[in-house]
This record gives structure tokens, C-alpha cells and sequence, in this order.
């Protein structure tokens, strides 16, 4: 936290960020983080899609899994927040997001369901895709304006 001082009185700024917190360098970790986060929702939504043959309990699960994953990666490199203080806050918060992506993939699944019921696993999967891709704009500015923003702990 700076201060700077206008006509004598000393006010209090927001908080800094650091070179490395720059929104180009944010979001170029971000879209390498989000493309794993990707791979291993949807690797894991097939792998489970096949074991339990429910769309919906495979993508819930993946999804949470993958969450979890992407919530501490974002947290560890692209916002470069370290040490365990408001680590599980930080998890709970990313668990806010992943209910408005579960949200949007199981409404996607809910539709395909409907208007097109023989969709093979690779359409239904590619649906999936859509959907998370459309959640991941809300993803980062949550996580850069709300999870990962700079307390001030006075």
C-alpha cells in the first residue's frame, strides 16, 4: 500500500501491483493455465462419461476437479499470490465460480439433450468445450478483481 500526499495531506492509495501483476502478463498465464484446465476437465469428463454413463454427474465432477486445479495454478502463477494464508478462501471463492461454469456446461448438456439426443460423446464434449470457453472471460475478472485482489489488512 503507497501513500501520496495531496496539497500536504497524506491519502491512502489502492494497493500496488507489482510489475509482475501486469493485466498482459495476467492474461497470457491465464490462457496457458485455462487451455490445461481445459484439457483435464474435458479428459476427465470423457474418462468418467464412460465409466458412469451420466453426462451430467461425469461433467460435475470433472469440472469441480479441474476448478480446483485451475484455482490454485491461477493463484501460484498468474496472479503470483504465495504462502497458505487465504488459501482455502481463495479455493471457496473459485468454487463461486465453478457453480456459474457448472451452471452454463450442465444448461449446454441439458440442451443437447433435448434438440439433438443421439449427440455422439465428441459433440456432447465439444459442447462442453463452448460453454467453459464462454465462462472464461467472468473467470479471470473474478479472479483478478475479486480472489486475488490485494487486501488491505489494516
Amino acid at each position: 500500500m503507497t501513500t501520496s500526499s495531496v496539497g500536504g495531506m497524506a491519502q491512502s492509495a489502492i494497493p500496488e501491483m507489482a510489475p509482475t501483476h501486469r493485466m498482459s502478463g495476467q492474461l497470457w498465464r491465464f490462457a496457458v493455465i485455462g487451455g490445461l484446465s481445459t484439457v483435464v476437465h474435458l479428459g476427465l469428463y470423457w474418462l468418467f462419461k464412460q465409466w458412469w454413463q451420466h453426462d451430467q454427474v461425469a461433467n460435475f465432477v470433472a469440472l469441480l476437479l479441474a476448478t480446483l486445479l485451475n484455482t490454485g495454478l491461477n493463484r501460484a502463477w498468474t496472479f503470483r499470490v504465495h504462502g497458505r494464508e487465504q488459501i482455502v478462501s481463495h479455493q471457496a471463492q473459485g468454487l463461486v465460480i465453478f457453480a456459474i461454469t457448472w451452471m452454463a456446461t450442465a444448461a449446454a448438456l441439458q440442451a443437447v439433450a433435448w434438440w439433438w439426443p443421439g449427440a455422439s460423446d465428441a459433440a456432447r464434449t465439444g459442447v462442453i468445450l463452448v460453454a467453459n470457453a464462454l465462462s472464461t472471460a467472468a473467470r479471470f475478472f473474478a479472479m483478478r478483481w475479486w480472489i486475488f485482489t490485494p487486501r488491505d489488512t489494516n
